[in-house]
């Protein structure tokens, strides 16, 4: 991704946006889906997060506004990037699964999520 290419949040965001307004959930939910993947992988794990000593009675808690927040990882264009091409992978192969088990709507539904979010990493 090159500096004149807008970030892949703002991308999605605004495809979410447009699926919104015209009334698309399939479109939507594949869209929300994307992002909420993101956000999960900035998240730590519980071993990544250090406990902070408290001085209240309940041992760890700590106190005032925003004493419990903690940093999140910081992803890279190109890891956000590998993480939609992931979930679309991720759904085209689910989607062949689903159509072998004999479900050819949903496995429908999961080709166009996966061409939504195709569409949004393709066509910014």
């Amino acid at each position: 991704m090159n500096p004149s290419e807008p970030d892949m949040r703002v991308v999605l965001r605004t495809h979410l946006t447009r699926a919104i307004k015209h009334r698309d959930a399939l479109a939507a939910g594949a869209l929300r889906s994307t992002l909420g993947a993101i956000d999960n992988a900035e998240a730590l794990t519980a071993q990544e997060v250090t406990p902070t000593a408290g001085d209240g009675p309940i041992a760890g808690a700590t106190t005032g506004l925003g004493s419990s927040e903690t940093q999140r990882r910081v992803l890279s264009p190109q890891d956000v990037v590998a993480l939609v091409e992931a979930e679309i992978a991720e759904r085209r192969a689910a989607s062949e699964e689903i159509e072998e088990a004999g479900r050819p709507d949903r496995a429908a539904d999961l080709r166009r999520e996966a061409d939504v979010i195709e569409a949004a990493l393709r066509f910014p």
